[in-house]
């Protein structure tokens, strides 16, 4: 398997690589997914969940809530595009997930702080977590061997934003009239592509397209988790989709889309019927999410 850097810096207008918490923003997310036009089951999962503090008070002299909740939120999205005939990428897509809620809930200790390095190296250990759950799974029921996943999760906590992701799902960050892709697409005609042994105008219609190098679980054992960090600003959107969307949609369309919909709820059905207008070959999942300055009557 091709070894990939463990954490680049994303490199983008404006975007520095997230060292602190600077400011809140206010967070607005939906996602959809869809079986597609071809497909007879959904092997897609998504997560959208927002994690905070709480106190659960047992007893008190004080006159006061059962629970106190904190100020300070950060919100998680993952997006699993599942791989494997018989149902077995459903299984695997859905195996991931579970893994990461676990992780957030058993393990993650770093929920609300910003120590970059020490939540990259969680949310490494969360995918590799995956990885060897959904091995053990395949081995308890031979049915389900090679089934694996993609993986793409953001997590983010005031104006910080972290990607962690394996596979050809991806995240894009619109900003400034831009639509730019945070991830590589862990096939093997992306890798070609990078060797040069493939035009990238070549890539989009090659029979190889579909092979994926670098999955949750899959015929060969271990992961290469990719790792990006930027800072946020008011006014961006980040999208999460798996390929279903971006084989059918083509990047000028769903920057268009992240533009002229302010709803991302709404923005997630309309990149679901534009892919399903254009073919809808695969599964289709999409996670829209707007961040926006905190007013004073949003604190």
């Amino acid at each position: 398997m091709e070894e990939r850097p463990t954490d680049p810096e994303v490199m983008l207008p404006h975007a520095p690589v997230a060292t602190a918490i600077d400011r809140p923003l206010l967070v607005r997310a939906a996602g959809l997914t869809d079986i597609g036009q071809k497909r007879s089951t959904n092997e897609d999962q998504f997560l959208i969940a927002e994690i905070g503090r709480a106190l659960r008070i047992q007893q008190s002299s004080l006159p006061q809530p059962r629970t106190v909740f904190g100020d300070q939120r950060a919100h998680l999205l993952v997006v699993a595009d599942g791989m494997g005939g018989h149902q077995a990428g459903e299984q695997a897509s859905a195996l991931a997930v579970q893994t990461i809620e676990d992780f957030i809930l058993n393990t993650f200790t770093f929920v609300l702080r910003l120590q970059g390095e020490n939540v990259v190296q969680e949310f490494h250990d969360a995918l590799k977590a995956a990885d060897a759950r959904v091995f053990e799974e395949a081995a308890r029921r031979p049915e389900l061997a090679g089934m694996g996943t993609t993986l793409t999760l953001a997590y983010t906590v005031s104006s910080c934003l972290f990607v962690v992701h394996a596979g050809d799902s991806r995240c894009y960050l619109r900003r400034d009239q831009q639509l730019f892709q945070l991830t590589n697409d862990h096939t093997l005609v992306n890798q070609m592509v990078r060797n040069g042994v493939l035009p990238a105008a070549d890539a989009r219609k090659h029979h190889l397209r579909n092979i994926i190098t670098n999955a949750v679980g899959g015929s060969e054992k271990g992961i290469q988790v990719e790792v990006h960090k930027a800072t946020l600003e008011p006014g961006d959107v980040v999208l999460l989709c798996s390929d279903g969307l971006t084989e059918m949609v083509p990047d000028v369309q769903l920057g268009e889309v992240l533009k002229d919909e302010p709803d991302p709820a709404a923005a997630c059905r309309q990149l679901v019927d534009l892919a399903n207008q254009a073919g809808g070959r695969d599964n289709i999942t999409a996670i829209v999410a707007r961040f926006d300055a905190v007013q004073l009557d949003d604190q």
